[in-house]
């Protein structure tokens, strides 16, 4: 029997997986990715210094070629007056966050896990997970059911800790997540300009929804809200208009747009599970949270949560893993933290949204406190970066 079973391979699941690697603890992964399969392999990620921190432990952040420090985000709105700027000085790092590729941070995951020799069974879906003990099973575990895509034979595995983090959650339906539609999708890409500031992010919000820049290598990657049919006309934009459509919506900032590649776009939701442990299980991740990019908040506090499990699992007597003592304990630990970064940008979602003078005007007044009082301003900085104990 496995002391803990891990339902997806991807930077959460296995983020965990190698915070335990010396730890004694028997561990597997099923993945329902293909061997070597990126996901979505060409998307960016925006890591906070906190994610930088979890990627030392684990040995794995020197591997990264392709990181981009941001060392300043500038927070402004269109159309009104107010604009704040964050800096590392502020929070006392040497930088803020981090942007890299999605590809390659799976890419350096995977092979560490091969490295250090922890079971991965690739193209691998569970099919059912066990919610409630059985009363004739002797064996006090949770029994999982897995199948390939290319073999019809089932195989079950028992282990004391089922971990779902393979992004929806939907392996384990004890569990229930509330969805709240926000009626945007956002638009990502990258993009070059012709005057760009090394290091400097920008938030920048509009009547349509955040817009952000990320510094990503020589350009920067795109972040735009906008609403879905805004977002289909985009994306079929030729290449020459989808710019000045930006620039006519961002401003001249970086000065003027020049270059527009890998262009998508996705619905955007709340989507969130008030409680994260059942029966012998913990959800992880996008399974346990999914959030507006705004801010940056959703990875970034699904590896807050993932460092916070493996401590509590490091901590536990052999007979305590998986039991209801220890994830009752996990779940008050992380309670705070996860509200308030649901909180947060739901928060901010609706507080930097419409065109109405007045709520415009609270918002230029709000940006111009938070910037001319350091103090608040570090606290913010901070929060952002290891979020809420």
């Amino acid at each position: 029997m496995l002391d803990l079973l891990i339902i997806g391979g991807g930077p959460v699941g296995a983020t965990l997986a190698l915070a335990l690697r010396d730890s004694g603890l028997t561990c597997r992964v099923l993945d329902a990715r293909a061997r070597g399969g990126l996901g979505a392999g060409d998307r960016t990620l925006a890591l906070s210094h906190n994610a930088r921190l979890i990627f030392e432990r684990i040995g794995i952040w020197g591997q990264l070629a392709s990181v981009t420090p941001i060392r300043t985000i500038d927070i402004s709105q269109k159309g009104g007056f107010g604009i704040t700027q964050l800096t590392a000085a502020d929070a006392g790092v040497p930088a803020l966050g981090y942007v890299v590729r999605y590809g390659e941070l799976q890419t350096v995951l995977d092979a560490a896990l091969a490295a250090a020799d922890i079971p991965v069974d690739f193209d691998r879906k569970a099919d059912a997970v066990a919610t409630q003990p059985d009363p004739a099973d002797r064996a006090d575990c949770v029994r999982v059911t897995a199948r390939s895509a290319s073999a019809d034979a089932a195989e079950e595995h028992a282990t004391r800790l089922v971990v779902v983090a393979d992004g929806s959650g939907e392996a384990l339906p004890g569990i229930h997540r509330r969805k709240i539609d926000y009626h945007q999708h956002a638009l990502t890409g990258l993009v070059t300009a012709s005057a760009p500031r090394p290091g400097v992010a920008f938030e920048r919000f509009t009547s349509d929804g955040p817009v952000a820049l990320l510094p990503f290598e020589s350009g920067y990657a795109l972040v735009w809200t906008v609403a879905p049919e805004r977002a289909t006309d985009l994306l079929a934009m030729a290449g020459a208009d989808f710019l000045a459509a930006l620039q006519e919506h961002f401003g001249d900032r970086v000065g003027a747009f020049t270059a527009i590649a890998q262009r998508s776009a996705f619905p955007l939701s709340l989507q969130f599970a008030p409680e994260v442990t059942g029966w012998r299980s913990v959800v992880l991740g996008n399974a346990a949270q999914a959030l507006h990019p705004i801010a940056g908040q959703g990875f970034n506090l699904g590896l807050r949560d993932v460092w916070s499990l493996a401590q509590a699992l490091l901590d536990a007597t052999p007979d305590d893993i998986g039991s209801s003592r220890q994830l009752a304990a996990y779940s008050r630990t992380r309670r705070v933290d996860r509200w308030a970064g649901v909180g947060l940008t739901h928060g901010l979602v609706h507080a930097f949204a419409g065109e109405q003078p007045l709520l415009a005007a609270a918002r230029g007044l709000g940006l111009t406190i938070l910037d001319s009082i350091p103090l608040l301003k570090r606290a913010f900085a901070r929060t952002m970066l290891s979020g809420l104990r």
